[in-house]
């Protein structure tokens, strides 16, 4: 077996919130086959098994008795190109953001507005994560993953995977599949996604008038970094809560209430709210207690000052959910795996 396991690590390196926790097995898989190791190794163990991505979605609330596999595969291959469309295909392992800019490089559009979202390709799809505008979704054309429990290979088109807002069917059956491969279908002239005010406001700002896809990044890169925490320098897992799809009717009374209510009216005639907005106006943001916190710029960030632990910050998501609901009659959703 070429997979090495290694026991008792520390898991701090390994999640953004920089959260210190032990597990009790760790490996990390570069290729199929030491992901199939990973598997075998931890049934004769009788351990379970832990995917860890860049554990930027991820908060840990104890010591994990399971074999954390890393997934550290890397590749990125141009499957096909007509010399307007591509297909692309990318290792699970590969860094979203380095790949993103690797796409730009190559005069590739379509995944620019998910410029510096921390975390990996093959968790990417588990929470179709989206920012300003964009989905994953959006590019998707399929991926490659391994059923846990049969051992089988398994190809997943787009219509196959359930995606909906942060959600997603490997989100659903967590625990089943292992994510191997995605494939995206980008173009070198779609168009590009300004509508969100922040974005095009910057790109005026900076006097572009016709923005190019790294330009829109450059923007998106400036924006996010402004408002998010770097995770090097601070703990966080980005945004720790969705935003909620609320009924009209509630929106309509809550605007009532709240003239400056910041709300998004959906196609299917619910609402969305700005989490970030309902905890702000809560008075949670800048709010510490001890090394947990909630960032002073961003109301929908947690923080980990240093020393927090896992148990501290969900008891702090714990106490601003409870507020909201009380408040706003509003349920707030934690974004980030708990474990």
């Amino acid at each position: 077996m070429s997979l090495q396991v290694r026991t008792r690590i520390s898991l701090k390196p390994y999640n953004s919130f920089a959260v210190e926790a032990c597990a009790s097995h760790f490996a990390e898989a570069e290729n199929d086959q030491q992901v199939r190791d990973a598997l075998s190794y931890a049934q004769a163990q009788q351990l379970p098994l832990l995917l860890l991505g860049g554990g930027s979605n991820l908060l840990l609330t104890a010591d994990v008795e399971a074999l954390v596999l890393r997934m550290a595969s890397r590749g990125i291959r141009l499957l096909e190109d007509d010399g307007e469309n591509v297909l692309i295909e990318v290792e699970a392992g590969e860094p979203w953001h380095s790949f993103v800019q690797w796409t730009l490089a190559q005069g590739f559009v379509g995944l620019e507005n998910l410029s510096l979202i921390p975390g990996t390709v093959g968790a990417a799809p588990v929470q179709n994560i989206g920012a300003y505008g964009v989905e994953l979704k959006d590019c998707f054309v399929g991926l490659t993953a391994l059923d846990r429990s049969s051992g089988e290979l398994r190809e997943f088109p787009l219509q196959a995977c359930g995606f909906a807002y942060r959600d997603s069917l490997f989100k659903r059956e967590s625990g089943r599949w292992v994510i191997l491969r995605v494939r995206f279908a980008l173009s070198r002239s779609a168009a590009l996604h300004l509508g969100y005010g922040p974005v095009s406001q910057r790109l005026v700002e900076q006097g572009i008038a016709m923005p190019t896809a790294q330009d829109v990044s450059r923007a998106i890169c400036g924006i996010r970094s402004e408002k998010l925490p770097d995770p090097a320098e601070l703990g966080n897992a980005g945004s720790f809560f969705k935003n909620p799809l609320v009924s009209a009717e509630l929106a309509q009374r809550l605007r009532a209430e709240h003239a400056d209510l910041v709300a998004y009216p959906q196609a299917d005639g619910q609402v969305k709210l700005a989490a970030g907005w309902l905890i702000e106006r809560a008075g949670w943001k800048g709010f510490r207690e001890g090394d947990a916190g909630v960032h002073r710029l961003q109301a929908l960030v947690l923080v980990n000052y240093g020393a927090a632990t896992g148990a501290q910050l969900l008891n702090l998501a714990q106490r601003i959910q409870a507020d909201i609901a009380q408040r706003f009659v509003v349920d707030l959703e934690i974004e980030p795996n708990v474990l």
